[in-house]
């Protein structure tokens, strides 16, 4: 009997520190996982700056419009920011190039333009990283921004952007220009709206290329400048 009750004794001893292993592995995750929440930053979906607006155009398809748009925008002096997929910037390095002598400023848009929402925490990371890759080994841009395909941004996209230290941008104003709709369609999506720090989302598409003359005007025309999504947002302000 004796023997039996030592063996009890020491199989709640054991059990004991079982569970106090299991709570202290527990507590260290749960604060691993909310310090890594706290580094979660809320996506930018319009700026700071005054009298001044940002114009994103996103690109995963559409190259035969861009080399039409950069020209417009040469003989305007307009920069704007592009935000490239990998697999784009790798199929048309030259126009990726272009883009950056151009000045205009670059940014991250996923290397595939898969779903981020479905893909895992660790996919994301991944999209981010070889879209980085491409664009640097093809313009020497260092990008910081990122833009989520399609606007999705549950906790693990956000969570992937921060752990790679980039700010996650969306808008404010958006074109629907993918919907092929009218340039006078656009522009009545845009002008009426305009408001400071105002970040408008476009594609290269037929009717924006068109559309960008009298979005340029009615900008200027409202008192509005064009800057890069990073002055409006500020990106450099604590460097």
């Amino acid at each position: 009997m004796q023997n039996i009750f030592i063996g009890k004794k020491q199989l709640l001893a054991c059990v004991l520190l079982l569970f106090a292993a299991i709570s202290v592995l527990f507590y260290f995750n749960l604060k691993q996982s909310q310090t890594v929440a706290t580094n979660i930053q809320e996506p930018y979906y319009q700026g700071t700056a005054k009298n001044a607006v940002s114009l994103i155009i996103n690109v995963d398809w559409g190259e035969e419009y861009l080399p039409a748009m950069l020209k417009l925008m040469q003989d305007r002096n307009i920069k704007v920011s592009f935000f490239l997929t990998g697999r784009w910037t790798e199929k048309n390095p030259e126009l990726a190039a272009e883009i950056m002598l151009a000045g205009h400023e670059i940014g991250n848009h996923g290397y595939s333009h898969k779903s981020p929402n479905n893909s895992s925490l660790e996919e994301n990371m991944k999209e981010i990283s070889e879209t980085e890759k491409a664009i640097y080994n093809n313009t020497l841009v260092k990008t910081i921004l990122y833009g989520p395909p399609s606007g999705e941004r549950e906790d693990h996209v956000l969570q992937a952007a921060a752990m790679l230290n980039y700010q996650v941008v969306l808008w404010s104003l958006d074109t629907i220009d993918w919907q092929k709709p009218s340039a006078d369609v656009i522009c009545q999506r845009i002008l009426p709206r305009l408001h400071d720090g105002a970040i408008i989302l476009a594609h290269p598409t037929a009717s924006t290329l068109e559309a960008l003359p009298r979005l340029f005007d009615g900008i200027a025309e409202q008192g509005y400048k064009i800057i890069s999504v990073s002055d409006n947002i500020g990106c450099f302000d604590n460097e």
